[in-house]
């Protein structure tokens, strides 16, 4: 039987040098990182020393009791991000139980801030000030050539909010009403998911929450730029201003910008091809072009569903968008209605006396013939 009190045998490594087996319960007069010369938090030291903390100094009061570095704070939640820890509390844990990252970050051990000094600080603090951090190591990035901003992506995700709506768990009357916000989050907006669980076969989901915009550098794939906005705002909306705001604000040469259908519209391509005077490289969106079930007529009006050729009955513009009006040619032309008094389907219109109607959208072909969709030959 082994005995406790008995040392431990040496065991020989591959060579033939021995040496003693490690007692896990030997106590250290020094930390493990002094005594075998560790260093975990190197690589935070060294990302922490290019985080320029600068525009947090404006939050300090003047006056009163001098709060917990703001400068702690936004390091210990950039940590947060890179060890992907799920909520605030399990942060606060993290610097309860290695009071070397408290140390490292700013904090003093025996003082270390709560969930709520966290959460005080991303509400109280403004975005803008996040922003002027963010824009720092973009340029520092610029000027070492990490980033070199020629071609650029663009893309976004889906953020669903901890709402009673999203928990399909729950009874909730109307639940994707849009016009009804939910209470847990009114700034939140209804939005959707598309999801592909075979091939060729859509299936669409809807949320309440946000949707965040990334702009990044296509090379070194870090971000250049970022906006979250509720979910009922589209990619298009959104690159544009992006784009505008880092070629002025990193003097960028862009060249080149890719993207997904989402920026397959004449507004997006136009920009990029006018203004920036780059190459798109964009996805094509199958929604743009000509409806193959569109019954037109040989000098170009819309049939209705009895076959008759319709009225042209001017254009109007609804957004960015130009739409051709048709009208039913028995109720507008006293000529057709003496030949054709009725409607063959009698439709509902006709049967008010107003008749049917038809919109087509104008699509701007000229500048989609200038993409290159398809992949460029091997």
């Amino acid at each position: 039987m082994l005995s406790l009190s008995s040392k431990p045998k040496p065991f020989r490594k591959q060579g033939g040098n021995s040496m003693t087996k490690f007692n896990a319960k030997q106590k250290f007069l020094f930390s493990p990182e002094t005594i075998f010369n560790l260093r975990p938090l190197e690589k935070y030291e060294i990302l922490f020393s290019f985080l320029d903390t600068s525009p947090l100094q404006q939050l300090y009061p003047s006056t009163g009791r001098a709060p917990i570095p703001y400068e702690a704070l936004l390091r210990a939640l950039v940590y947060k991000n890179i060890k992907t820890l799920s909520c605030l509390s399990d942060l606060v844990g993290e610097l309860k139980d290695n009071p070397n990252l408290a140390l490292m970050l700013g904090f003093h051990p025996l003082h270390l801030p709560c969930v709520e000094n966290f959460s005080a600080f991303l509400q109280d603090t403004e975005n803008s000030i996040f922003q002027r951090v963010k824009d720092s190591l973009v340029t520092n990035l610029i000027s070492l050539k990490e980033v070199k901003g020629t071609y650029l992506s663009f893309d976004s995700c889906n953020i669903p909010v901890k709402v009673r709506e999203n928990n399909l768990k729950t009874s909730v009357k109307a639940r994707f009403d849009k016009t009804r916000i939910p209470k847990g989050d009114p700034e939140c907006r209804l939005g959707i998911m598309i999801h592909f669980p075979k091939p060729f076969q859509k299936e669409i989901k809807y949320f309440w929450g946000y949707r965040n915009f990334v702009l990044s550098d296509a090379l070194s794939e870090l971000p250049i730029s970022e906006e979250t906005k509720p979910a009922n705002v589209v990619d298009g909306m959104v690159v544009i201003p992006r784009l505008k705001s880092a070629k002025s604000k990193f003097n960028l040469d862009i060249r080149g910008v890719i993207g997904d259908a989402g920026l397959d519209s004449a507004k997006v391509l136009l920009f990029i091809i006018n203004d920036l005077k780059a190459k798109p490289y964009i996805a094509r969106n199958p929604r743009r072009g000509k409806d193959p079930n569109l019954k037109v007529s040989p000098t170009g009006n819309r049939l209705c569903i009895a076959g008759f050729e319709m009225l042209y009955w001017g254009k109007f513009k609804e957004g960015n968008r130009t739409r051709l009006k048709f009208v039913c040619p028995i109720t507008h032309s006293k000529k057709f209605r003496k030949e054709h008094p009725y409607c063959p389907w009698f439709h509902p219109q006709f049967i008010k006396g107003k008749g049917c109607f038809a919109y087509t959208q104008v699509l701007d072909e000229d500048i989609r013939k200038k993409i290159d969709y398809g992949s460029p030959p091997v």
